[in-house]
């Protein structure tokens, strides 16, 4: 049975119906919402669900219209259109299984993100049971992209990629296109703190406009298969692969890119002359003769704020507009959010997992506080042994300069992930650089500990990816410290 998308608000003809896999991950639940908006009949598994676990976000995706299963293959119905898995999904997984019992195609998420994104009609889905061919990295085969719907209006799609600071950028340049009039469709990884609602996770504007700005991950090189009309590449650094790797993907990626790609090049302009002032109320900067203020913490959110401004410039916006309705941008929410400031003491969340986002945290925060007091969870036992030798330098300079360090067990969410480093193996590195740091044992003890800790003047960075308690956290420790 052929699917057929057609305008992002219209429904697909005939209606389909996709089963996503981990459908509360930070890929997976915004294209959840993108699927129903474009009329797609959507349900959705979760290991958390298996848990017992409600998360905020499967509540709302629940009311939003999400059947919700247990992850063991009794939501995979024939019926279904296809089977969404991302990267992280094993193969084992048991409504994989049910696919393939049931011979319904399985797609990977970014191929699914990219026929919404693109604009596509896809004539029939090619059966690829258990295979997830073709990987991330590679291109679809002919026959599963499918053609352009030429019946639709033209669509222009704006991609945001990049090592560090791409789901803050998707979020600026969705809002500054919202407040522009440009009525964008976005999808993004984090929650836009203007979006969020009781009912709106806050990561998807389901906007009618030609426009979609999307946000691409780069971890499994699935941003290759898109081919945007526009591209945000914010910076490269070692994450998931060695520099050289990641700037090698990075170039292929700006190579699709059909009109223009903005990105960072210190020795041309702007970003030659790039001096923005930085203070605690945000920075200021000039950018084409128009004055910038930008509400949020750090030198790196000015520089995301640049080449937002850049981007929107090109699609035609005049720079004061677009600065005038940055200075309404309230951030994103777990990117340095305050949870609290109780005694003098300020408790920040924030979603940093790698040396350079762990050092943009920190550099943001240090300057207005008396000390600063940072604890850290790894994401993945894979994450912590590829970062292992960045983390240990930079911790090893925040302790020399007075910062008080705290490390929890790397968050395991199950599968078949094997912990050949531990956060005490990091610890050890540490000390053995001279550097004070605390293992405990869980979030409960963490709270405690810094809330004994704490004193006036302070601030509290409670820093990682992945775990949803992370943010719970740093409301209880507000309370605590109360």
């Amino acid at each position: 049975m052929p699917i057929c998308i057609w305008n992002p608000l219209e429904p697909f003809m005939p209606p389909a119906r996709f089963h996503l896999v981990g459908v509360a991950g930070s890929g997976m639940n915004p294209l959840a919402q993108a699927l129903l908006a474009s009329g797609c009949s959507v349900s959705g598994s979760d290991r958390f669900l298996d848990q017992g676990r409600d998360l905020d976000v499967l509540a709302k995706l629940r009311r939003a219209g999400v059947r919700l299963a247990p992850q063991d293959g009794s939501a995979v119905v024939p019926g279904t259109t296809a089977v969404v898995v991302s990267t992280a999904i094993e193969p084992g997984n048991p409504d994989l299984a049910a696919a393939a019992r049931l011979a319904i195609p399985v797609l990977h998420r970014a191929e699914m993100l990219s026929i919404l994104a693109e604009g596509r009609d896809v004539c029939s889905v090619r059966e690829r049971g258990l295979e997830l061919a073709p990987g991330p990295e590679q291109a679809p085969q002919p026959g599963a992209r499918g053609e352009i719907n030429h019946s639709r209006p033209p669509r222009e799609l704006i991609a945001v990629a990049g090592t560090s600071g791409k789901t803050t950028v998707t979020g600026m340049v969705g809002f500054l296109l919202e407040r522009l009039g440009d009525d964008p469709f976005v999808i993004n990884g984090g929650v836009v703190a203007a979006w969020e609602s009781p009912d709106a996770v806050g990561n998807v504007r389901p906007g009618r406009g030609p426009r979609w700005v999307v946000e691409l991950d780069e971890s499994d090189r699935s941003l290759l298969r898109f081919h945007p009309d526009w591209a945000v590449i914010t910076n490269m650094s070692a994450d998931h692969f060695p520099l050289e790797e990641t700037q090698a993907l990075f170039t292929r990626f700006a190579a699709q890119v059909r009109r223009g790609v903005v990105g960072r090049d210190d020795a041309a302009e702007p970003w030659r002359s790039f001096r923005p002032k930085i203070g605690p109320d945000g920075s200021r900067f000039e950018y084409g003769g128009a004055r910038f203020h930008v509400p949020l913490l750090g030198r790196h959110n000015a520089e995301n704020a640049l080449q937002a401004a850049m981007l929107c410039e090109r699609l035609g916006h005049s720079l004061p507009r677009v600065a005038e309705a940055l200075a309404g941008f309230c951030g994103i929410r777990r990117r340095l959010e305050v949870a609290g400031t109780v005694r003098g003491v300020t408790v920040i969340d924030d979603f940093a997992h790698n040396p350079a986002k762990i050092r943009a945290a920190w550099e943001a925060v240090a300057p207005y506080h008396r000390r600063v007091l940072a604890a850290w969870r790894p994401h993945g036992f894979g994450p912590l042994a590829s970062l292992r030798d960045g983390l240990r330098p930079l911790f090893a300079e925040m302790a020399r300069a007075g910062v008080r360090l705290f490390l929890l067990p790397v968050f395991y969410a199950g599968g078949t992930a094997k912990g050949a480093v531990s956060s005490n193996d990091l610890a050890a590195d540490l000390r053995a650089d001279g550097a004070d740091v605390e293992v405990l044992s869980n979030l409960d003890a963490l709270v405690a500990r810094l809330a004994a800790e704490a004193r006036e003047g302070d601030a509290i960075l409670i820093m990682g990816a992945r775990d949803p308690d992370l943010p719970a956290a740093a409301r209880r420790l507000v309370a605590a410290l109360g």
